[in-house]
């Protein structure tokens, strides 16, 4: 068995993002100790998407924000766009079939090949 060390990466994936290259990471928390700190950073970033409930609504988001445990910042973007593509391709839909945003429109089809 090989040890690789991992850390925590957090992330923010644009809804406009095409794969892993388009991926940001934000933030790195080298141990447990300092995930603590990581989280905040995490939750403060999301709380513009939460409703009047106080529960977290992806169709509300910007950005997609994920937190991620690997070795490699590339590894990172790569977990972060497979992580965060289904609920960019939600919140897409919901823009097009709430606002007939033109724009959302096109990435479906251009990126993710859904048709809305």
């Amino acid at each position: 068995m090989i040890y690789k060390q991992k850390f925590y990466y957090l992330c923010k994936t644009p809804l406009s993002a095409e794969g892993p290259k388009d991926v940001e990471v934000i933030d790195r928390a080298d141990d447990s100790n300092a995930f603590p700190e990581l989280f905040k950073h995490y939750e403060k970033l999301r709380s513009h998407a939460f409703n009047d409930d106080n529960l977290y609504s992806i169709v509300r988001a910007d950005d997609i924000y994920e937190l991620v445990r690997t070795g490699t910042e590339k590894e990172a973007r790569e977990l972060a766009f497979e992580q965060a593509e289904p609920e960019i391709i939600t919140n897409l839909q919901h823009r097009v079939m709430q606002k007939n945003d033109k724009n959302a429109k096109a990435i479906l089809k251009e990126v993710h090949q859904v048709e809305a």
